[in-house]
């Protein structure tokens, strides 16, 4: 096996065995949107934001075994207030027929060498949910 194929058996095997049970603890449940390019089931508190880990971005690289990319998505092809968009918040994601979704990424650094920081890496995961979540929450309405 070579470091890719290494680091991605890794990272889906702490995403499934710690990441996803520990937020289905946290009132998280299985979501029914599909990602446009992560083939993995998301998770989801409301039908607002959507969690979904990619395990393939950067999965090349010789530390790939201590972080991954977890992407929250707004699945709607509405128009965003300037306010949301950018880095810090929402980047369009293309799901064809030109639709565009709303979503944004984090890296998230679970362990550091030998020291592993599981708990922080999942209160910021879902300190950052409950934040976007916020700001998206006044677009509900739209939605209807």
């Amino acid at each position: 096996m070579n470091i890719t194929e290494v680091n991605k058996i890794f990272r889906k095997s702490i995403i499934k065995g710690y990441f996803e049970p520990e937020l289905l603890n946290l009132d998280f449940k299985k979501s029914n949107v599909k990602h446009p390019t992560i083939h993995d089931d998301g998770l989801m508190q409301s039908k607002l934001l959507h969690i979904f880990f990619d395990i393939d971005t950067g999965s090349d690289y010789p530390d790939g075994d201590e972080w991954f990319i977890v992407e929250l998505l707004f699945p709607y092809s509405i128009k965003v207030p300037d306010s949301l968009k950018g880095a810090d918040y929402f980047t369009t994601i293309s799901v064809g027929e030109g639709k565009n979704f709303w979503h944004h990424r984090e890296l998230i650094r679970y362990k550091y060498g030998k020291s592993k920081k599981l708990q922080d890496s999942l209160t910021f995961i879902e300190t950052k949910y409950k934040e976007l979540h916020a700001l998206l929450e006044p677009l509900e309405k739209d939605l209807k």
